[in-house]
Formats: C-alpha cells, structure tokens, sequence
C-alpha cells in the first residue's frame, strides 16, 4: 500500500473543504429550561414532541410537556418511538401528527431513535410519500419544518446530523435519509438528563459515540473541520466514559461525555465513516446485536487493518486521549487495546461467537457489508475476503 505522507496534513488547501453549519446550540446544566424560549424564537404555535417511553418513566416528557404547555403552546406528544425506528413507527407518527392538526415545530427527545423517527416524521409531514423516497441525500422537495433536538443520551451524536436512519420494516435494511434541511434548528445540551440512564444504555451509546470519533477521524472524508471535531471528541469521550460507567451522577463527566456525543456527530456530518460500522450493520439485521456493541466489537479489528495506512492519525489520537503505549506496541495497537478495555469494562461481548456466530454466516455477513455505504469511507478498501478476514479475527 503506498504511502502519502501530505494525505496526513489537517489542512490541504488544494483539496479546500466546506463547512455550513445551521444549528443553534445551547450547552449546559438546566438548559431544557430555556425550551419554551428557544420554541418561541422558532415561531411555534402547536408542536410535536416526539419521545420514547423510557423517558416518560424517566419523568424527562412529562417536564419537557408542561415547560411547553405553561408555556402557551399547544403541544401533541407522540411517543411510540421504539430502538432502532422502522418507516411503520414513522408512518404510524405522520399521520398521528396530521390527524392532530396543523403541527408548525417538531422537538425530539430521546436517544438517536427519538432524533431519527422524528426527522423521519418530518420529511413525510412536509414532503408526504414513504420513507423510500428520500433514501439518500438533498430528496425533499418542499421546505420542512423547523426542530429542536434534545439527546437524553451520550450516544448516537444524530442530533448533530441531517440524516435520518430507518429500518425498512420488511427487508430489516437501515435507510439513511438526509437533506440540510432535515438539520435540527436548534439543540439543547443539558447533561441533567443523562442521570437516570440505565448502565447498559451508558455501556452501548457511550461505545458508539467514541465509534464515531475514530472512524471519522479517519475515514477518506476528513477534513480540518471535522478532524477537530473528532479528535476533541475522542479526548472528552475517552477521558470520562470510565468515570460515567462508575459514578451516573457525576454532571461534570456527564457534561463532557455528551458534548463529546455530540462533537462526534458533528464530525461525522462533515465527514463519514469506515469500516466498523459497515461491518457493525449486519450484526444488527441479523443478529440482533445491539448497535453501539456491534460497531464496538468491529471496531479494534478495523484499527488493526487500518492502521498500516493511518497509523500517524490513530497516533495523534492516542495523545488526545493521553494514552502512552507500550514500547513493544504501535500507537494504533495501543489504541485498539484501549477501546477493547473499554469494551470489557462497559460489560459488552468481545466476540462474534458470543452472539452465535459462526464461520459459516461470515460470507453472508461479508456480502451485506459490501452493501453498506459506510464502507466506501474506510481508508483502506475492503472487498468481500477483506471483510470475512475481520469477521473471522472477532470470532
């Protein structure tokens, strides 16, 4: 494989970048506070909120509800969303909504799920057809609505993201449906809502925000932006996650784990991804392995693959996280050796067998890799032996 030493440089002003950010941002302890204000500012009469029933028993709706409703504002809450959003839930919220009347905000509260399905519910209020249609990037027509995200874990980043990622109900395949104007108006970061989550949710959303940081901080996609963005990512996510695992009260390390969250979302949404998500997918259509521990479990073997093309990216990583390797060790080795700690200490497998599979679904598991678009970001390109030989290495 030949090495380009200028690919390395952040900046190379001949390949140039572009950045257009859209969304408000509001940071900090007791923020959901300033929901009612930031609705107002967004002209809202009668709003959507779209939630899960986690966060109904976590009391966070309810909160967020009469903040709303004391408010003035006439608030319908829709709150079917279920783990990873199929296009029924999201049809099931469309017309639910439009049976309602006219709905002039959507604000999704939740993990990645409420952010997704409500997005999804967005583009088909505004746009009307299925889900199919907007299946890539830039397929709505017609302007959509205005939307507040507000993430009550430190996980998925999608509150940073234009894309909406459904389930197909029939086929189990995950659509990512994007357009600029799906980006959330305004997000609010407020890490009181990250308390009450329970240890498996900090185990698999943690794990898969920090995905997101050594992915895009690799992937073909990168550039200035977005490398800053992962790489302060991967300090503030690789420096708390052990403390939230430990002490899910402690708001300082909460504060940073979803700010970290969030900046791996961004970078993502001006990046890409690689391989451990292309490879984490078919885990979960067909497994049903949870997906903060499918791409958790890929991703120090996709480390280990990459590593002889972006060594010196997963080095400068390795310092942002104040992680000092073994003599004996690469930095990269170091660093997949860090993240599978990190995986043992979350309580998450380290195995493919350890959910049933084995050496004879991996040409299966291959073949749908190929087919996830995440894939054509990974550094180095993987072809269908490349993916049976990472699978055969999680074994």
């Amino acid at each position: 494989m030949s090495h380009h030493p200028h690919e390395h440089q952040p900046y190379n002003p001949e390949a140039g970048f572009d950045f257009d950010p859209t969304t408000h941002l509001i940071c900090g302890r007791g923020k959901l506070n300033l929901l009612p204000e930031t609705a107002r500012s967004l002209q809202a009469g009668h709003i959507l909120l779209v939630t899960d029933p986690g966060l109904i028993q976590a009391g966070h709706a309810e909160h967020s509800y009469q903040l709303l409703r004391d408010a003035g504002f006439d608030v319908t809450q829709f709150d079917r969303v279920c783990e990873n959003p199929t296009t029924t839930t999201v049809e099931l919220g469309t017309q639910f909504a439009k049976d309602q009347g006219d709905i002039d905000l959507i604000v999704a509260l939740g993990g990645g799920s409420a952010m997704d399905c409500a997005k999804g519910i967005n583009f088909l209020l505004t746009n009307g057809g299925r889900m199919e249609d907007y299946w890539g990037y830039g397929r709505a027509k017609q302007p959509m609505l205005p939307s507040i995200g507000i993430p009550t874990t430190a996980g998925t980043g999608s509150e940073g993201q234009s894309f909406a990622l459904i389930s197909q109900e029939q086929t189990h395949r995950k659509m990512a449906c994007g357009d600029r104007k799906a980006r959330f108006s305004a997000v609010i970061l407020d890490p009181e809502l990250l308390t009450s989550l329970p240890i498996n949710v900090i185990a698999t959303t943690g794990i898969d925000a920090m995905t997101h940081a050594l992915e895009s901080f690799v992937c073909t996609r990168r550039n200035p932006l977005s490398s800053m963005f992962a790489r302060e990512a991967w300090r503030l996510l690789a420096t708390h996650f052990e403390t939230v695992l430990n002490d899910q009260n402690n708001m300082d390390a909460w504060g940073s784990m979803q700010l970290g969250a969030h900046y791996a979302g961004m970078a993502i949404e001006h990046a890409m991804l690689g391989g451990a998500h292309a490879s984490g997918n078919p885990l979960t259509a067909f497994f049903d392995v949870a997906h903060g521990s499918a791409v958790g479990l890929m991703m120090p073997h996709v480390i280990r693959t990459n590593q002889s093309e972006v060594g010196d990216l997963y080095a400068d990583l390795a310092r942002a996280g104040n992680l000092t390797p073994r003599p004996d060790q690469s930095p990269a080795e170091a660093l997949a050796a860090q993240f599978e700690q990190f995986m043992d200490l979350a309580g998450l497998p380290n195995k493919l067998s350890m959910f049933g599979v084995e050496e004879q679904h991996l040409g299966e598991l291959a073949e749908n890799a190929m087919t996830q678009w995440t894939g054509n970001f990974n550094p180095i390109p993987f072809d269908k032996t490349d993916f049976i030989q990472l699978y055969r290495n999680a074994l």
